[in-house]
């Protein structure tokens, strides 16, 4: 009688898949510690041969010389981009999961035709194309130099409709839904009490993923504010045009604080996030 096949446990791991793991783990770090090195040295430890390996002591000055520079205006930026990437994340995620719930769960007449006109948004990259004609839009509406001329644009999101449809399909079923209209639920108490707290994994990763987007957009706000009302991304920038030259060990600071949000975010919700990921894998 033939024996079945003994499935492999974890740890049955072999040891050149240890080795590729440790190793892809190790280059994927190497960059941010580089970057913690080099933001807690002097002006010549970038260029220094053999190079530094590990930190020094100068985090707190170069942190306090990166906040207080004038000409970057580095803490100003820290926060337009807390505010510009929170309100955008805000509204996305609302009007994703409503969309999405509407989309999966309802039926109405021309349904399909918005379904597709939100998909035809994903496939044209309206952001490049539609350069001109916004900052056309934003000086005849006077709001340049404005933090909602980079708020406004980004306030809906085609792919985040698209992927909490396909996750509101998965997670909620259909019959629970028709369940809670027979009870007498209306349409938007099933969306508040049903399908939010389904759908909590998808909302987790959308939200990271535009929280992300909008941090560490570049190109909108370099063409709608100025030098002295900057995002996190340009003034990261004006650090390299100060009178301190080449100063890489300010301009790693000022990266190295740009993240520390991006990290908060991934800590306080990095547990959904990876189960609203491992979900789509291991759903059958």
């Amino acid at each position: 009688m033939k024996q079945p096949k003994r499935l492999r446990k974890p740890w049955d791991a072999t040891v050149l898949t240890r080795a590729t793991l440790i190793l892809a783990v190790l280059l994927s770090i190497w960059p941010l510690y580089w970057m913690i090195v080099i933001a807690s040295r002097d002006i010549s430890a970038a260029t220094r041969i053999p190079p530094p390996l590990l930190p020094g002591g100068n985090l707190g000055d170069n942190i306090v010389r990166a906040l207080s520079d004038e000409s970057s205006h580095l803490m100003a930026g820290l926060v337009n981009s807390l505010i510009v990437s929170a309100t955008v994340t805000v509204s996305v995620v609302f009007i994703s999961t409503l969309a999405g719930f509407a989309f999966a769960k309802l039926r109405f007449r021309g349904s399909t035709v918005l379904l597709v006109t939100v998909l035809l948004t994903m496939m044209v990259p309206l952001q490049q194309i539609g350069v001109v004609p916004l900052y056309i839009m934003m000086v005849e509406l006077g709001w340049v130099n404005t933090l909602q001329a980079v708020i406004l644009p980004f306030l809906v999101n085609g792919f985040g409709i698209f992927l909490m449809r396909q996750y509101t399909i998965q997670a909620v079923p259909s019959e629970l839904v028709e369940s809670a209209r027979m009870d007498g639920a209306s349409t938007f108490r099933i969306y508040w009490n049903i399908v939010l707290p389904a759908v909590r994994p998808g909302i987790a990763v959308l939200a990271l993923l535009t929280f992300m987007q909008n941090w560490n957009e570049f190109l909108w706000p370099l063409i709608v504010l100025q030098p002295d009302n900057p995002t996190v991304q340009l003034a990261i920038r004006g650090l390299s045009e100060t009178n301190y030259g080449q100063d890489y060990s300010m301009i790693f600071t000022g990266t190295l604080l740009s993240i520390v949000p991006l990290v908060l975010v991934f800590i306080a919700f990095g547990r959904q996030i990876v189960g609203g990921l491992m979900e789509g894998a291991v759903k059958e």
